[in-house]
Parts: structure tokens; C-alpha cells; sequence
């Protein structure tokens, strides 16, 4: 099993979804104990935006054509697609930005967002190409959004991820979430506990669905 562990956050060792992520591959790979681990540090390491140099694997342009910029920006689309597909469990910890995910995070996902790899378009509509993975997201908030009239209209974050990783196929999109972690110290220690509270379970979840296998 490879598990792909990938953290967004630009507070470092204050982050929350930092930790929230922490825990659960460390926890998964205690339930899954042949998992090898791959690490995406996206702050300190993101791809570029999309640019006309960025966007080749878009274009289709040929080989011959391209400039070395635009090589080196294939080659690393290419590195991170791959990595993507050969994950079987994809860790993402991904705060709320302004209602949002990070820009890093988005920059990641337009990278291995190439139709043709992750998904492609038929006569019957969109396909999703990357099903069979189960993608957990560490969702951290620093209000509380989950529940209430205005998550509808302001969280275009866990809404946004779902929808994307469901657009390339995967249907086990789990949420492990801390909010209101910004509303008090013990706001933070209440969320953060109930957020190991879903850990487990999760984790003891999987662990189960393992053994079932086994004995099937």
C-alpha cells in the first residue's frame, strides 16, 4: 500500500491541519504496517501557477517545440501526476484560506488535473480516471462553518476538494475536521480532540475492512 501524505499549510509547526495529518498517517500506517510513505511539503515546495509555460501537458505541444522552461514545467506536471496515480491513500491537509484552499494546494491539484491521466471527456460526459484510492482530507477552519445556513454559500473549501476528487473518479473522499480552532483556546482543544475523536474511527474503520478481507 502506498500512502501519499501531502501538507498545505504555511503556519508550519502551528498548523493545524499540519497536525490533524500527522496523526492520521501515523495512525493509518500503525493500522497498515507494510504502507511506504511519500511526502508533498507544498509550502515549502509548490508548483507554479499556471502559465503559458506551465500549461504544456494542456497544449499538446510537441517535444521538439518546447522551450527548456517549458520542459522542465512538463517534467514536474508529469513527477506529480505519477505520484498522484501510484498513491493508493492520499493524506491532504488542506486549511481554510478566506473560505477557500491554499493557492499552493490549488496549483498542486492543476497540475495533476490532465485529461487523459486523471480524468477524460467521452460522448456521455467527464470521466474520472483516478478512482479506487481513498483521499482523506484534514480540514481545519478557524471558524465554524459545518452545519450552519452560511456553509453553503462561504465553504469552497472541503465542498470544492470533494468535488474535484470525485471529478477524477474517487468516490471514498473521507473529512477529518477541526473548526473554530481561531475562537478561543478552548474552542481549538475542544475541536482538535473531537477531530482524533474521527481519526480513530476512521483509522479503526479501515483497520476492520483489512481484517474482513482477510478472512473473505
Amino acid at each position: 500500500m502506498k500512502l501519499l501524505h501531502i501538507d498545505s499549510s504555511a503556519l508550519g509547526s502551528q498548523s493545524v491541519s499540519r497536525q490533524l495529518t500527522r496523526d492520521i498517517v501515523s495512525q493509518w500506517r500503525a493500522a497498515h504496517p507494510g504502507a511506504t510513505v511519500e511526502y508533498l511539503d507544498l509550502a515549502a515546495d509548490a508548483p507554479s501557477h499556471l502559465d503559458a509555460n506551465s500549461l504544456g501537458f494542456r497544449l499538446g505541444t510537441a517535444a521538439a517545440e518546447l522551450s527548456e522552461v517549458q520542459r522542465r514545467e512538463n517534467e514536474r506536471s508529469e513527477r506529480l501526476v505519477s505520484q498522484f496515480l501510484a498513491a493508493d491513500v492520499v493524506v491532504v491537509g488542506a486549511p481554510m484560506y478566506n473560505f477557500a484552499i491554499p493557492t499552493q494546494l490549488k496549483a498542486w491539484i492543476d497540475r495533476v488535473a490532465q485529461a487523459g491521466r486523471t480524468f477524460r471527456y467521452t460522448d456521455k460526459g467527464p470521466q474520472g480516471l483516478a478512482g479506487g484510492k481513498t483521499v482523506i482530507v484534514a480540514s481545519s477552519r478557524g471558524g465554524a462553518y459545518a452545519g450552519t445556513p452560511i456553509e453553503a454559500v462561504l465553504d469552497h473549501q472541503e465542498s470544492y476538494l470533494k468535488a474535484v476528487f470525485g471529478f477524477f473518479g474517487i468516490t471514498d473522499v473521507r473529512i477529518v475536521r477541526a473548526e473554530g480552532v481561531s475562537m478561543g483556546e478552548a474552542a481549538k482543544a475542544d475541536a482538535l480532540a473531537q477531530a482524533r475523536v474521527q481519526i480513530r474511527s476512521l483509522t479503526d474503520a479501515a483497520a476492520n475492512q483489512d481484517d474482513a478481507a482477510l478472512v473473505a
